[in-house]
């Protein structure tokens, strides 16, 4: 298999691996994030963990698209490539920090002091974490490479199209937790949620099956605006 089209399907093996995991840690957690009587329950905490093992896998799968995706993207748009790999890597730190905090909030209740300031800390502090990173980093790394796949035409434009549209509801709907005006766990917010996925999922398939379709040499900047973006 040609080195481009090689790492073109790692970093689409990476996607579809970030959704199993992020998925299967948010079901591990379960009462954790919403149930008061959890913090002050006895019963194991090893589903929880498990969970923090899949969100450290989560950061390394989500770092890893954009190591993957910047050879093929830097000598067309070098800038937008190495953006997402900043943004991804931000994303995968503010990841590891929840994993943590969920670590430490199973330590504490396994002594039984999880019911207390401490405990509900850092529960908030897992919850903050899952809103920064897969709520508003998400939303702009999207963008980021979204942007850079349309002006290439490297994957049918319908793909970013997608991708930049579900940003923007992202963010919006994460951003209205943020301020209290709507609730973590809503309807609305897993709505605004499906356009981001079927971004993610079409785009791993395209990089899994065809790879990207690049201009063999870095196409010449007709604006201002695009010559900032290579």
């Amino acid at each position: 298999m040609h080195t481009d089209r090689r790492l073109a399907a790692l970093a689409g093996a990476l996607y579809l691996v970030t959704h199993v995991t992020s998925v299967g840690a948010v079901v591990l957690y379960g009462p954790m994030v919403t149930d008061d009587a959890w913090l002050a329950g006895t019963g194991s905490g090893t589903p929880q963990l498990v969970g923090a093992l899949l969100d450290v896998a989560l950061a390394v799968a989500a770092l890893g698209t954009g190591l993957f995706l910047f050879p093929l993207l830097r000598r067309h748009a070098r800038v937008g490539a190495l953006s997402y790999v900043a943004l991804r890597g931000l994303e995968a730190g503010v990841i590891l920090i929840g994993a943590t905090a969920v670590v430490a909030l199973v330590a504490l209740r396994d002594a039984g002091e999880a019911a207390g300031a401490a405990g509900l800390a850092l529960r908030e502090l897992y919850s903050g974490t899952f809103l920064v990173g897969a709520g508003l980093v998400v939303g702009v790394h999207t963008v980021v490479l979204a942007s850079v796949l349309w002006r290439l035409r490297a994957v049918p434009r319908w793909i970013p199209a997608v991708g930049i549209a579900g940003a923007v509801l992202v963010t919006a709907s994460n951003l209205t937790v943020m301020f209290g005006l709507q609730g973590e766990i809503t309807t609305a917010r897993s709505l605004a949620a499906v356009p981001i996925f079927v971004w993610e999922i079409s785009l791993a398939i395209t990089l899994l099956v065809r790879g990207l379709r690049l201009p063999a040499e870095a196409p010449a900047a007709s604006s201002p605006r695009e010559t900032v973006a290579a």
